[in-house]
């Protein structure tokens, strides 16, 4: 088939350091092109990718050094060009939330459109009443929630490239939490298990502006505590070092959690993860057999001491099987099918993922 890919351009493609849409879009992009298929990916001139690349920006938005810039006119822009090559495409997989729906009402029917954040957001409801016409795909079925009635084409969970996590046989005693420093996070949470659990905590986090303040006041007096060790941001190429060597990811989320990619990095480097029963959760660990499902901070106490019943070889193969992008890559190609109505060519899998 001949597919676009549309992110967002906020960050790269993959990003360098903390993005989760980018990030998904480029391993999608890649396994799409390993099965054999023409992809085509819209994106800033810096993205790492195996499909062909029309360039749409010099560079991400946020890495972009004007102190002026608009991230409105940039999409837009992309979309123009996008809409100019429509024609060229059995399927247009959009990643843009509901920015495109205007242009591109016309022909809804050869687009999808991946939703990859909360949905529990005043005016959302409208847009999707207006622009039913557009075939949906939800992260996880719990992100349906506050949307039932939308054009839901089917759900798809996350994957990743298996090729770029390694495998780390035994851990070397320390909890990790790995994201962003925010609120709905919870890394106070964190670092109250690990202090609890009597166990050694790495953060590994980003301090978005927004989250400055919080940063400042509510998680920063915490990490004087002998335990606790605060690394920021890592990048990509530093993530199996970091996951790889944790006894356990901790997640005390207490948001909706769409999906949650952390969780799925965690599991392919064979860490086990400690995650509150919010939002995606429940849908991606196997309560026993990746991780342990959580309601409460004795619970998680709990379960830090209950890690050794886990088998990191064990969580690795549910990681290929259930979040490799191959596996991704095969259930979107499902919809991309079931919507254009023909019958996907013969896989012809260049590279593993």
């Amino acid at each position: 088939m001949r597919i676009a890919q549309i992110p967002p351009l906020y960050e790269a493609v993959p990003p360098r350091f903390y993005g989760g849409t980018e990030r998904v879009v480029a391993h999608l992009t890649d396994a799409l092109v390993d099965l054999g298929h023409d992809v085509t990916l819209f994106a800033s001139a810096d993205a790492q990718t195996r499909a062909m690349l029309v360039v749409v920006r010099d560079q991400p938005i946020r890495l972009d050094p004007a102190p002026l810039k608009s991230d409105l006119a940039a999409h837009m822009s992309m979309l123009a060009e996008v809409r100019a090559q429509a024609a060229n495409f059995d399927m247009i997989h959009f990643h843009t939330d509901m920015l495109h729906f205007p242009f591109f009402e016309d022909i809804a029917e050869k687009t999808l459109t991946t939703l990859h954040g909360r949905l529990d957001m005043a005016d959302l409801a409208g847009v999707y009443w207006r622009w039913s016409s557009f075939p949906l795909v939800s992260i996880s079925d719990d992100q349906r929630r506050p949307l039932p009635f939308a054009n839901w084409a089917g759900t798809v969970l996350h994957g990743m490239s298996a090729e770029l996590y390694r495998f780390h046989e035994t851990s070397q005693g320390y909890l990790a939490f790995l994201g962003r420093i925010s609120p709905e996070k919870r890394p106070d949470r964190a670092i109250a298990i690990a202090i609890a659990a009597g166990r050694r905590l790495k953060i590994a986090a980003k301090v978005d502006n927004v989250d400055r303040d919080y940063f400042t006041k509510e998680i920063e007096p915490l990490l004087d505590h002998p335990l606790i060790e605060f690394i920021g941001e890592i990048g990509d190429e530093e993530k199996s070092e970091f996951l790889g060597g944790a006894d356990a990811l901790l997640f005390p989320i207490n948001w909706p959690e769409p999906f949650g990619l952390v969780m799925i990095e965690a599991m392919a480097c064979g860490a086990p993860v400690i995650a509150y029963a919010c939002g995606s959760v429940p849908e991606v660990v196997e309560d026993g057999v990746t991780g342990f499902i959580v309601h409460n901070q004795a619970e998680a106490v709990d379960a830090v001491g209950r890690l050794a019943t886990l088998n990191r070889r064990d969580i690795r193969k549910r990681f290929e099987t259930r979040f490799s992008a191959t596996a991704m890559a095969r259930r979107y190609l499902d919809l991309y099918v079931e919507l254009h109505g023909q019958a996907a060519p013969p896989p012809r899998l260049v590279n593993s993922a």
